[in-house]
């Protein structure tokens, strides 16, 4: 895949799940209306399109460590969420930093979002792959 499909696909997939799973949870989860959750989504887009493509490149060298595991379920579930977590917790942080909160604050909300994204891990990283494969053949088939 081009380095150009790849940026292209990790961005759609990034932006189109956060859109769905972010609005989700912000409505039936922490009770934002539809309003308040579009404005949330929409101010995402940009930091969105900034990490979408360094971390597909991060997920990626996480993943070639699956071989260290005996099955490629966990090994894949396993590094999808070790991922997720280390990439977005401290991209998570910096934007509740820039919004004036302490640092207490910022290490609580934090801990509160590593479950969520423990949860999001796996299926997001199938997503993605979805993605990817889709830019490059025009087929849905997870790899």
């Amino acid at each position: 895949m081009s380095i150009k499909r790849e940026t292209l696909a990790d961005t759609f997939a990034l932006i189109s799940f956060g859109l769905v799973v972010g609005m989700l949870v912000e409505i039936l989860v922490a009770g934002l209306s539809i309003e308040q959750s579009l404005q949330s989504r929409l101010m995402s887009i940009p930091v969105n399109m900034l990490i979408a493509r360094p971390y597909g490149m991060y997920r990626d060298w996480a993943m070639s460590f699956s071989h260290l595991f005996g099955s490629r379920k966990v090994g894949d579930t396993v590094l999808d969420t070790v991922a997720f977590v280390s990439f977005q917790i401290p991209v998570y942080a910096a934007l509740i930093a820039t919004t004036g909160a302490t640092v207490e604050q910022v290490i609580t909300a934090s801990l509160g979002q590593i479950g969520a994204l423990m949860l999001m891990a796996r299926p997001y990283g199938v997503y993605m792959q979805l993605c990817r494969n889709w830019f490059v053949s025009g087929s849905m088939r997870a790899a």
